[in-house]
């Protein structure tokens, strides 16, 4: 196997699966942390056929455990070889905000997919929230039937000639926020997966991660 150039400015995100260093290439450490190389798509809805799942205006008193919000058959499709468990990040206060995260190298692609709840104390509050999150992730689109409100956008970024595509999905419903990010790349090729695998997979996740919380309560 050929040797791949590690880029420093993008370890970050394999930090914790640093045995996958020999691969050489890393994402960077959030959608918006290296200069975007010229992509932005609004997100259509995965599937005219699909069911809405948009929130009834209720409160939400605690995040759901976030590393079993999704079907480990989700998980295994959009991170192939990740282990379907998850890793939970530590959080000060897991009644306002929890995170998973998979992420996996199969031969020479590279996933990345986590998600994220956040309770906050009032619905103006997650409105507040919601719009500050999405005007600083600008060049998006609505996703419609899909919560309170759901933006979603994708970005294409460049390091050392190796590219990365990662989309984001933020989501409110009442007082709660939903925020999945997915993200890959071949090592290979050094090109990212399309944007249209990205944005869906990425909907895919925010679609059942907030069913997870609306079952929750």
């Amino acid at each position: 196997m050929r040797s791949l150039p590690l880029p420093l400015a993008l370890t970050a995100r394999l930090l914790p699966v640093a045995v996958l260093a020999s691969a050489g290439w890393a994402l960077a450490a959030g959608p918006f942390a290296a200069t975007p190389a010229a992509e932005h798509k609004s997100a259509p809805s995965e599937s005219p056929s699909a069911p809405s799942t948009a929130a009834a205006s209720k409160t939400y008193r605690s995040s759901p455990a976030p590393c079993s919000a999704l079907a480990k058959k989700t998980v295994s499709s959009l991170v192939p070889g990740a282990k379907t468990a998850g890793k939970e990040i530590p959080s000060s206060d897991e009644s306002v905000r929890r995170t998973c995260s998979w992420n996996a190298l199969k031969g020479y692609d590279y996933r990345w997919l986590d998600i994220s709840y956040e309770i906050k104390k009032s619905d103006q509050d997650a409105e507040t929230a919601y719009k500050t999150r999405t005007t600083k992730a600008s060049g998006g689109g609505v996703v419609p039937d899909l919560g309170d409100a759901a933006y979603s956008v994708v970005n294409l970024t460049t390091e050392d000639k190796q590219q990365a595509r990662e989309g984001m999905v933020i989501i409110r419903a009442s007082n709660a926020l939903v925020v999945v990010t997915y993200n890959g790349s071949d090592f290979e090729t050094k090109k990212a997966p399309s944007t249209d695998e990205i944005n869906k997979g990425a909907i895919k996740a925010a679609r059942e991660g907030l069913a997870t919380l609306e079952d929750a309560q």
